[in-house]
């Protein structure tokens, strides 16, 4: 696998490949990788012939500094992972050339509706520095698929849309989130719960399970069952920021005429701030 840090370094290589008509796969991440990212590595060596992926852990999409900066970083480790698992390229630029402008200079993306709410609500401007950064990556990669973890519901969402709304030709795949034993979603995030509370943390699943059985038997009390959620999350020790069910496409609170559904959480144990999501279908 290549490292490379510039944006020429990266058209080269990613040029090279095209030229031999090879389609180019793409896996952004912010570094501190672990198996979950890895599927995602996986599924592009199933679609694609040259795989690319970038750490870039950026600032614009953290609203608090201090978050930022104890955000892992884990270079060497991160590219171990990919050389095992066959990667070819990886890109890590530096802020700097990222922004090379400055970030207050930076032109902005904005993808309405689908950022708001859940966790645009808490985390004010965090979708807008998400979706500037990716249409960055996806100009300067210039890929054929990008691939995405399904546990980051809403961001997924939101690059969606920005991809459709911005007639962008690539496709953008969501992968299935990758667990724990215990149902614990896979998240860089996760290095910051102690021993006891990794073990407590996969009781988001359990109640998002709940949640979701409740609404096959055709109930469809959404506000009883989430909060009803929260509760239980409280009673296990977590601080719920939301528990939600939204229109899986849409994201829009979900009425009693919606079939297709997305049960989302947000919950801070500990020092983790801890995100899931399940799908239902109620036409099946």
């Amino acid at each position: 696998m290549k490292t490379v840090e510039t944006l020429a370094a990266l058209r080269q290589a990613v040029s090279a490949a095209k030229a031999a008509g090879k389609r180019v796969g793409f896996v952004p991440t912010m570094g501190n990788l672990h198996e979950g990212h890895m599927i995602l590595v996986d599924q592009a060596h199933r679609e694609c012939d040259f795989v690319v992926a970038s750490i870039f852990v950026n600032p614009l999409q953290f609203n608090d500094i201090d978050d930022l900066g104890r955000y892992p970083r884990t270079l060497s480790d991160d590219q171990q992972h990919l050389i095992n698992r066959d990667c070819h390229l990886l890109f890590y630029p530096s802020v700097d050339e990222m922004y090379p402008d400055g970030q207050d200079n930076q032109s902005k993306v904005a993808v309405p509706v689908v950022s708001e709410g859940l966790c645009g609500a808490s985390r004010p401007g965090h979708f807008d520095g998400v979706s500037t950064v990716v249409s960055k990556l996806f100009n300067m990669v210039m890929p054929d698929a990008a691939f995405f973890g399904e546990k980051d519901y809403q961001q997924l969402a939101v690059i969606r849309k920005m991809t459709k709304d911005l007639n962008m030709a690539l496709d953008i795949v969501g992968v299935t989130t990758c667990r724990e034993a215990n149902g614990l979603a896979m998240s860089s995030r996760n290095n910051y719960l102690s021993a006891a509370e990794r073990s407590q943390a996969g009781h988001i699943w359990q109640e998002l399970n709940l949640v979701v059985d409740a609404l096959k038997t055709g109930n469809k009390n959404f506000f009883d069952f989430t909060q009803q959620g929260k509760i239980n999350l409280i009673k296990q020790g977590f601080e719920p920021d939301y528990f939600e069910i939204r229109h899986a496409h849409s994201l829009k609170p979900a009425t009693a005429s919606d079939q297709q559904l997305v049960v989302l959480v947000a919950a801070l144990l500990g020092k983790a701030r801890l995100i899931d999501n399940i799908r239902v279908d109620l036409s099946a």
